[in-house]
């Protein structure tokens, strides 16, 4: 997505934000303007940057750790057939759990600092990594493997010079995934429990009726997880790169 396309994209929703507003009539606690949401941005900005940073800190970090566990994941999945076999079908139904039900349990569990957060973050992009990597390692064309075999190749050199490099561009496509949901993990466990984090900032201003500060945070939110798609989306289009020079 080009910077122009962003911004284009910001003005035409302020534009129809304020029309909306406009038109409705509503109140600034019920409906704030682009304009007053602006200001109250500007007037805390140190306060939101104070819980802006928790947050960015719980979604790097299970962006990270859920990624790595992730990959891992794959390999082994794709590596060894009884492994295959037996955690494939519980990853599958692990799935029909709501992710979000478990944030009161992880909050009980790890408590309410950037811990559980954390491991909420990692639980929701986990799934979408090694599903994506994995189908990709399962979709390696049988020319090559073929290739492979008559040459005298190892199943390892054959995962890590022919499976993995040519499943790059599925790996790249998880992680898009991932950068989408991380934040999501991450104020969900705000909302559940904390005591700092733009989730908690959100409550707090919500149960305060300063909806202009909500909807500052909202925003601060949603800058952040546009970045972070976009930079993740760099690395992803290098790994698709790398595999086509491959």
């Amino acid at each position: 997505m080009k910077k122009f396309d962003i911004i284009g994209a910001a003005v035409l929703g302020g534009c129809l934000w304020q029309f909306i507003v406009w038109v409705t009539g509503a109140p600034h606690f019920i409906l704030p303007s682009p304009w007053r949401v602006v200001q109250m941005g500007f007037t805390s900005r140190a306060l939101i940057a104070e819980h802006a940073w928790v947050t960015v800190l719980e979604v790097v970090l299970g962006l990270v750790i859920g990624s790595v566990l992730g990959i891992v994941s794959a390999v082994v999945l794709a590596a060894s057939g009884w492994c295959r076999r037996l955690f494939l079908p519980i990853l599958v139904f692990s799935q029909a759990i709501p992710v979000f039900a478990l944030a009161p349990i992880l909050t009980l569990w790890f408590g309410y600092g950037i811990g559980s957060k954390i491991v909420m973050t990692v639980l929701i992009i986990y799934f979408p990594v090694t599903s994506a990597f994995h189908d990709g390692l399962s979709r390696t064309p049988l020319g090559m493997l073929d290739l492979a075999k008559v040459m005298g190749a190892r199943d390892w050199q054959v995962m890590w010079r022919i499976r993995v490099p040519a499943a790059l561009p599925a790996l790249g496509s998880g992680l898009k995934l991932a950068a989408v949901y991380a934040p999501i993990g991450a104020v969900i466990g705000e909302w559940v429990g904390a005591s700092r984090g733009l989730g908690y900032l959100m409550l707090l201003a919500n149960g305060r009726a300063k909806i202009d500060l909500m909807f500052a945070c909202l925003i601060v939110l949603a800058i952040f997880a546009i970045c972070l798609h976009a930079l993740v989306g760099r690395f992803a289009d290098y790994l698709d790169g790398y595999s086509k020079r491959g």
